[in-house]
């Protein structure tokens, strides 16, 4: 793989080259990838999103701060920004022939922080149990009626619903008067597609890339113009070798999240601060000003002082890690997360493990679990139904109250399948904020 063709500024529909020297560096093409991201509905409907703790349904309600899927994803963006302007200034050293084609450090920051920012936007409702709710309604629950309708893959793309290949569907695919979803540039939806292979075969390696899948079935065919396009090597006939830019999206994620999650855990008392405190002490030791630290009065000033230098530390290893395995990512035997390799992957482990045991497994974290696996059974029921009822003209009077209420992106002609409905269906109750999946929820269990 080669960084002229993985930094390509082509989007969908584009019948001209886009040359890096031709662009308006006012107004950069991997900037506008990142305006269209953060204006999108679906960006926006993160705000109401639960990342691992559940907000209050009443706004109303007291409680310390906890992170959404917006805040989250914001943060994100921010560390990955970080990385790409660093590992940027490396590269641009090492490949002076991008400097004469007019790139500069800032663009991998761009695209690093656009990936960023989206890399959340496909997931559903009530955190990470959102997705394994609405595979669970298809594997075991009432969505199991349609199995012999669908083929190997197709199911599989439900059974295993995957908020990365939601996330692709929503940046990318055709709606009416909109081709293309948000014409991002074809470097920027590489570095967001962290798993770049069908859904089968299930995890066949342990590469990092085979972990989980980044596009549905129906989406195959798009990504596959976009990775011939990137240059991307195929590994096999299911899937290619990451763009290089996904390992600095995803340690701005693994960084993020192993720091921001034990940091709310700490907000809501799940962990004491002395014991918390001592955790992330132990990952930047090296690098406290005793004096300055001692002369911080609240949790919340030693918390940030303490997660500023942790990332700091993060980033710059990092950093050091993509420049020693770049050959080998372009070439594709790259197999592990940057942070795997990283010289604090025991303390990371160790607060990752803090994590799970005290905030993960919190009762008001199983709870919010609880409810949504009900919620999002109960939404897949009705829509599937009405979907798949209209597909074959029988629907009912309830069925059209549903398809008229409700504005799903209606399959075109040649997407009239069972897959396609059930997919779109799946895609909608993704698309759903927490709080409006619960006043849904209620709606149709007829609370008004």
């Amino acid at each position: 793989m080669n960084w002229e063709q993985l930094l390509s500024l082509q989007r969908h529909l584009d019948t001209q080259p886009r040359l890096r020297k031709a662009q308006d560096e006012v107004r950069l093409g991997f900037e506008v990838d990142y305006d269209r991201i953060i204006f999108s509905n679906s960006f926006r409907s993160l705000q109401d999103k639960t990342q691992v703790v559940p907000l209050p349904v009443q706004s109303a309600s007291h409680r310390n701060f906890v992170h959404t899927r917006l805040t989250h994803s914001l943060e994100v963006s921010v560390v990955g920004r970080s990385l790409g302007r660093l590992a940027g200034s490396i590269l641009l050293e090492r490949h002076p022939d991008l400097k004469a084609l007019g790139y500069r450090f800032n663009d991998f920051g761009a695209i690093v922080a656009a990936a960023a920012l989206a890399h959340d936007i496909g997931n559903p409702p009530f955190g990470h149990s959102g997705e394994k709710a609405i595979g669970n309604y298809f594997e075991s629950g009432g969505g199991k009626r349609f199995a012999s309708q669908l083929d190997a893959q197709e199911y599989a793309d439900l059974c295993r619903f995957e908020g990365n290949a939601n996330g692709f569907k929503l940046l990318t695919e055709d709606r009416e008067g909109i081709p293309g979803g948000l014409r991002l540039s074809y470097a920027t939806l590489g570095a967001f597609t962290k798993y770049p292979k069908t859904s089968l075969p299930h995890k066949p390696s342990a590469h990092i890339a085979d972990k989980k899948y980044g596009y549905f079935k129906a989406n195959q065919g798009s990504f596959e113009s976009i990775a011939n396009a990137l240059g991307l090597k195929r590994r096999s006939d299911y899937g290619f070798e990451r763009h290089p830019l996904v390992y600095l999206v995803e340690a701005a994620d693994d960084i993020c999240y192993t720091l921001i999650d034990f940091e709310d855990a700490i907000n809501l008392k799940l962990i004491s601060e002395d014991y918390a405190l001592e955790n992330l002490i132990n990952l930047v030791k090296d690098q406290i000003d005793t004096a300055k630290y001692r002369g911080l009065q609240t949790t919340a000033d030693r918390l940030g002082y303490l997660r500023a230098l942790a990332i700091n530390a993060l980033v710059q290893d990092t950093v050091q890690l993509f420049e020693s395995y770049e050959s080998e990512i372009l070439a594709g035997t790259f197999s592990a997360s940057l942070l795997d390799k990283s010289q604090y992957s025991a303390q990371v482990k160790d607060i990752i493990d803090l994590s799970v045991k005290y905030l993960y497994q919190s009762d008001e974290v199983i709870e919010k679990e609880i409810a949504g696996y009900r919620i999002i059974e109960t939404l897949l029921d009705v829509f599937c139904t009405a979907l798949i009822n209209e597909s074959s003209g029988q629907t009912t009077a309830f069925d059209r109250l549903i398809l008229k209420r409700f504005e799903f992106h209606k399959p075109m002609a040649e997407k009239e399948s069972v897959y396609h409905r059930l997919l779109e269906a799946s895609s909608f109750v993704a698309s759903l904020s927490d709080s409006q999946a619960i006043q849904l929820h209620q709606t149709l269990k007829g609370l008004l």
